[in-house]
């Protein structure tokens, strides 16, 4: 695996910058012929097959926190540079048999740019003129617009006055969420691997996202980074086509580890995280970088993951929970006027001082090795090494 310098991807190009981070996640393992979850520790890997067979049950154990203190239980598999390397295997995405799960328009900086997509029907050459209609009535962003507050049920009065209401602010400042299913267990791809972009759009983008880590019984116990790949284009035409936009080979990636919540880190801390998006692109050059903050979101993760997992939404095996991105990229790439889009090849850097790195390259979905490796695969594998018994 290489940075778009050419220089090989180290473990500490991924790595949080905070070394107290209690990581776990899934490498696929050479050795074995198979996967198996992980437990960080410094620039080593240690086995946590022995204690679960895969995160979703290990994150089911009560106080894992503290049974991952005495790291030295857990045999060594290798270094974490020599699956980053592919030596010794791959990295896989830190979830397995969990729920993948979005919440979109959650951000106040971002909800402007989707009223637009959908206003422009998929058409990136009239985003220009919407925004500026847009502009001199809710101005750049409904940033301080609480959801589901009576502000924002004004705010909504207003823009329905003037026919310029939205499905998109309706999910963004109303008192319900969008949640929607990003891809299906199993199915997402880790750091340095290759994330997909379907051929028929031209207008697309990465969507750099915090991500929870979510227990069946709705603790939060954890939280890691996320791209949610989405098809401008597809979605402006028809937010019907939101499945078609979203769900398509390798177009989720997660990673590269879960942080477990523990004294070092809370879910107050999730608040406060701040997230860096860098996309290099291989054929012309381009780049692209933009930080956001946790703290413009309009609904607190809490919220989201309670309207997510409750009484009327049961996941046995838990779930991952995207917040919503913090970014609308605009800068143009094409032409002037055109926005941004991915190219073949760009490199896309999401990254936290306290999440660590998430480094994956763009390519087409059918040009992408296809996803086989599902649940049946899972305990086919497992039952072959014994670890059924």
């Amino acid at each position: 695996m290489t940075n778009h310098t050419g220089a090989p991807l180290t473990a500490s190009d991924i790595l949080p910058l905070d070394e107290n981070a209690l990581l776990i996640g899934r490498v696929w393992r050479k050795d074995v012929d198979g996967p198996s979850p992980v437990l960080v520790d410094g620039l080593s890997l240690r086995d946590l097959s022995g204690l679960a067979l895969t995160t979703s049950q290990l994150l089911e154990l009560p106080d894992l926190a503290v049974t991952l203190t005495d790291m030295n239980r857990f045999p060594v598999i290798g270094t974490l540079d020599d699956f980053i390397s592919g030596k010794a295997g791959s990295l896989l995405a830190p979830c397995d048999l969990q729920a993948v799960k979005a919440a979109g328009v959650t951000f106040a900086d971002s909800m402007v740019e989707r009223v637009i997509e959908e206003q422009a029907k998929g058409d990136p050459a009239r985003a220009e003129e919407i925004r500026g209609k847009l502009k001199p009535i809710i101005g750049e962003n409904l940033k301080g617009v609480q959801a589901g507050s009576e502000q924002a049920a004004e705010v909504k009065r207003l823009l329905q006055d003037l026919d310029l209401w939205s499905q998109y602010l309706e999910v963004g400042i109303g008192p319900d969420a969008e949640v929607f299913t990003k891809a299906l267990p199993m199915s997402s791809v880790g750091c340095g691997a290759e994330v997909g972009i379907h051929p028929i759009s031209d207008w697309n983008n990465p969507e750099p996202e915090v991500v929870l880590a979510i227990r069946s019984d709705s603790t939060i116990v954890g939280a890691t980074l996320g791209n949610d790949v989405n098809l401008r284009d597809v979605e402006g035409r028809s937010a019907l086509l939101l499945g078609k936009a979203k769900d398509n080979n390798a177009s989720c990636a997660i990673g590269p580890f879960i942080r477990l919540f523990d004294a070092n880190f809370t879910l107050e801390d999730v608040g406060k995280i701040e997230v860096s998006l860098k996309v290099t692109g291989e054929s012309d050059g381009f780049e692209m970088e933009g930080v956001s903050q946790m703290s413009a979101i309009s609904r607190s993760p809490a919220d989201l993951a309670s309207q997510t997992l409750n009484i009327h939404h049961q996941y046995p095996d838990g779930a991952m929970l995207f917040l919503g991105t913090m970014f609308a990229p605009v800068k143009d790439r094409r032409a002037p006027g055109q926005g941004f889009t991915h190219e073949i090849g760009d490199q896309v850097n999401i990254s936290s001082p306290a999440l660590g790195t998430l480094v994956n390259w763009v390519d087409h979905t059918n040009a992408i090795a296809p996803w086989t490796f599902g649940t049946a695969a899972l305990f086919t594998n497992l039952a072959k090494r014994g670890l059924l018994s």
